[in-house]
Parts: C-alpha cells; structure tokens; sequence
C-alpha cells in the first residue's frame, strides 16, 4: 500500500516529515472575539459563578481577569486600553476593600459601589440590544413597498385604412381564388349592383365583417374581381366605411355612419 502524502512541495508529494523542520511558535494565531469590552468579560466572570452582583467578591473577581489578560497575552492578542483600565480599577478597589478604615470616621461609601453601577447600566443595555435583535426584520430594517400604478386608460384610435392595404387584401384574396379553377359551359351573368346588394345584405344590423368573407373564391377571378368593385362602389357612395384594429391588422367592412344610423333608427 502506498504511503499518504503528507504534502506537497513544489508540486511533488512529501511523504516523510523533514527532522530539520523548524515552526516558529507564531505561525497559527487564533484570534477569538468573545467579549465586545471589559464590562462584558466581567459581567461574563460574575454570571459564570452565580455571584451576586450587589456583593462582588473583589479579590476573586481580580484574580479571575488578571488571568484573563495575561491568557490574551500569551496568544498575542492585542488588548485594547480599556481591558487594562479595568484591571487598574479592580486593583484600586481591592486595595481600598484591604485598607483599615479609622473607627472615628464617618461611613464610608462602598469602594465597589461605581462598579456595580456601571455593570448593572451595561447589563440593561445589553439585555435590550438582544430583546431588539429578536425582534422581526420586516418593519424594522426591512420594508415592503407598496405603490399602486397610474391609472394608464388611453384610447387608441384605430389607424386610417390607405388604399394600397386595400389592394394588398384583395391581391390574396385574388390568390386564393386562382387556385379554384373549373369548367363552365355557360358563363353566368355577373353583375356589379347585384353584388353590392349582397354586400349589403351582409352587414345588415351594423356588423363588421372581415373583408376576405366578402368573396367566394368557387367563383374564379371574374367573380371575385366584379365583388371588389362592388366593394369600391359602394365605399365611394359612403355606404360602407373598412376599419383596421392597427396597421397591418386584418380589414373589416361595416356600414357607414348614417347609413348604420339609419339602421338603428329602424
């Protein structure tokens, strides 16, 4: 069984561990952010023993956050001015609790009692820091946006139908008649104001309907041609308008406005 590398050195397994090989006693630093201040790591020692923290127990207290820095020392850690402000403070305050007081003297204020106002004071606010980040995000940090649009209500007008769309429509109507192609013996007569009749016929009531509808392509182009200008005479009589929803849409045909008006009044 192959030996597992223990790493690699320029691109070539190491199997073996070199003798010679030198670590320096700062090549891992571990750098661990517990406590956001001394107040808090003395609140933390004070909480950990279920002290009471109206009767600090100085000397304890002292010994426990003296050991504490001198920990953070070992590991090269930078200690901020703060933490050695209050190790000076605790010193202070043991020294004054070992003091002999004079009997004569008038009652003396408690050496500690600074202290524990200040922690009681940073246990508040610390409490309320975690209360409010319980709290919920939305409505606090996060907020829902809720705007109602414009009212956007536009008429479009429908777009003016040009001629050249009208020949445009009639040439593929005309297309689809020329692939019926029959035989006819006898030619039937076709006329023009008959078609128009029929046209006519077909929009009765006011209805639009689409410009191919208007032709049979059985009939071959003769029919078809004598519908279209059936179509066209009655378009120039005013009998029939051709509407269009938008450019390039499909062509209707309905009745004019006061022939349609007419109709209603029927």
């Amino acid at each position: 069984m192959p030996a597992v590398p223990v790493a690699r050195v320029r691109g070539e397994p190491l199997t073996w561990v070199p003798q010679d090989l030198y670590i320096p006693p700062d090549a891992l630093e571990v750098i661990l952010e517990a406590f956001e201040g001394p107040l808090d790591l003395l609140l933390y020692l004070i909480r950990r023993q279920n002290l009471d923290i109206l009767d600090i127990p100085i000397a304890e207290i002292t010994r426990q956050y003296i050991r504490y820095i001198e920990l953070m020392r070992e590991l090269q850690l930078e200690l901020a001015a703060e933490y050695l402000v209050m190790a000076a403070m605790l010193a202070e305050i043991k020294s004054r609790m070992l003091l002999p007081r004079p009997a004569e003297t008038e009652e003396e204020e408690d050496p500690r009692a600074e202290l524990v106002r200040r922690l009681q004071e940073y246990e508040r606010i610390r409490q309320a820091a975690l209360d409010l980040d319980q709290l919920p995000r939305l409505e606090r940090d996060i907020f829902q946006v809720a705007a109602q649009p414009p009212p956007m209500d536009q008429v479009r007008p429908l777009p003016q139908v040009e001629l050249d769309e009208l020949l445009r429509a009639f040439s593929q109507v005309l297309g689809r008649a020329e692939m019926f192609s029959h035989h006819q013996v006898q030619r039937e007569p076709l006329s023009v104001r008959e078609r128009m009749t029929r046209v006519l016929e077909a929009l009765e009531g006011g209805r639009q309907v689409p410009f191919g509808a208007l032709f049979t392509p059985e009939e071959g182009r003769r029919g078809v041609v004598v519908t279209f200008l059936a179509i066209l005479e009655l378009i120039k009589a005013r009998m029939v308008d051709w509407v269009q929803a938008e450019v390039y849409a499909p062509i209707y045909l309905r009745p004019a406005g006061e022939m349609a008006q007419a109709e209603d009044g029927a």
